[in-house]
């Protein structure tokens, strides 16, 4: 008994000496409790938009199934699934005998037509209007000497036995037929001194341009021959073998272009509006260990799937290609982060500054700044969440742009605690821009 009172006596003069001290119990008993450290971070003022998280499938930009445009047997098939293929590589070649014969003849038929056109627009040679020149005068020299031996043959006969009548008949005769043969020459001249006529050259250059249209069709038909990818890609389906033979028509295999990749997910109607193209798109590939990817959005479909009202949209993303095939793969699960309200002005805190449990999310601020070393209270502040954005989230409540928060060591904390601040954390000028280039550098 003696002890108790003692203990009580002793209690009531400490405590009468913290009262003539100015000092209350509470501070009395927050004054034996060492400050605890703490890492605080300022509330940032941003505009932010709300954003939700969609999930797609990766699909190539371009995918098509080549076919054979004739009917022929695989002479050779060299390419695998899973080989890359440039833009006009090959994939099978048909056999072309039979063609390649074809147009041999053609082609020399073609070459035969155009030199008979040459011919025609060329005109006749020097050498061959000379010889046409001479026989022309031989012609004419004949001609003048029947018709002298004419007239003198006349005049014998006029005289009376000095000619007779058949000679005479056989000089006019052979002087008639002089004067034909030199007409003959002169118009063999004009021929060739004029040139073919214009009639000429238009059906030669017509027959030349029938044998070049059929030349061409054959080398189209040995081109078709050939089947080739018509873009860069890799082949994922083969559906040939040599030796095989393919009608018109059928398939050789399935060509995929994967430099550029789409992901095309699915948005509900009330956000496609705050959906545009060009805006630029964080994508994240679970199966490569959650890596973040810069995408953008490259096409809102106006079409919306009538029993789910949603809509696609499709995300281009650029690919990494290596020796090894393509960093994306066709089929992958993806996730793309898209907007789906318009952007406010906000108050952001860390999300670790958020203490849960309570009737309200509550955050701990600092009741005034603390200097190097020196100890602060704190204070709960109850908070409305709002928009979330990668660390950061959105309250809503009596906050100020520059007020510390408590990110580390909130835990434990309760109103009037005492904390010293061992660290502060600025924030980055844009996290999410810079998680994203961090993440595809890696």
């Amino acid at each position: 008994m003696q002890r108790k009172r003692t203990f009580h006596v002793t209690s009531r003069i400490v405590m009468s000496s913290f009262c003539l001290l100015g000092l209350s119990v509470t501070q009395y008993a927050q004054a034996q409790v060492p400050a605890s450290p703490v890492v605080v971070a300022p509330v940032i003022e941003r505009q932010v938009r709300a954003e939700e998280v969609f999930v797609g499938t990766v699909m190539p930009s371009k995918r098509a199934v080549i076919g054979s445009a004739v009917d022929g047997r695989v002479v050779d098939f060299p390419r695998n699934a899973g080989d890359r293929v440039e833009a006009g590589q090959t994939l099978a070649s048909l056999l072309t005998e039979t063609v390649e014969l074809e147009l041999a003849a053609a082609e020399a038929e073609l070459d035969l037509r155009q030199q008979k056109l040459a011919e025609l627009e060329n005109g006749a040679r020097p050498q061959e209007i000379d010889e046409a020149k001479a026989r022309l005068a031989a012609a004419k020299a004949r001609r003048e000497y029947l018709r002298t031996h004419r007239e003198r043959t006349e005049k014998a006969f006029k005289r009376g036995n000095a000619a007779t009548a058949d000679e005479l008949d056989s000089a006019i005769s052979q002087d008639a037929e002089a004067e034909q043969n030199m007409q003959e020459a002169q118009s063999a001249l004009d021929l060739l001194v004029a040139g073919p006529r214009p009639e000429q050259i238009a059906q030669a250059r017509a027959a030349v341009a029938v044998q070049q249209a059929v030349v061409g069709q054959l080398r189209d038909r040995i081109a078709k021959h050939t089947i080739i990818s018509r873009f860069t890609g890799y082949l994922v389906t083969e559906y040939t073998e040599n030796g095989q033979w393919l009608k018109k028509g059928d398939p050789v295999a399935e060509v995929a272009a994967l430099d550029n990749v789409e992901i095309e997910v699915q948005v509900v109607e009330r956000s496609v509006p705050y959906v545009k193209i060009g805006d630029p798109v964080p994508v994240e590939f679970p199966a490569l260990e959650n890596r973040i990817l810069p995408g953008k959005v490259i096409a809102v479909v106006p079409q919306a799937d009538v029993r789910a009202r949603t809509f696609p949209v499709k995300i281009g993303v650029e690919n990494t290609i290596s020796d090894s095939g393509p960093l994306i793969k066709a089929g992958m699960y993806a996730r793309a982060t898209l907007p789906t309200g318009n952007e406010v002005k906000a108050m952001l805190v860390p999300k670790d500054a958020l203490v849960l449990g309570g009737e309200k999310p509550t955050v701990f601020k600092l009741v005034k700044p603390a200097e190097k070393d020196e100890s602060a209270q704190v204070a709960p502040v109850p908070v409305d969440l709002g928009v979330a954005t990668d660390q950061w989230i959105q309250v809503i409540g009596p906050l100020q742009a520059g007020d510390k928060v408590i990110v580390q060591g909130n835990e434990r904390l309760r109103p009037g605690a005492t904390v010293k601040v061992v660290r502060t954390i600025e924030p980055l000028k844009d996290e999410t821009k810079d998680k994203t280039e961090s993440s595809a550098g890696q």
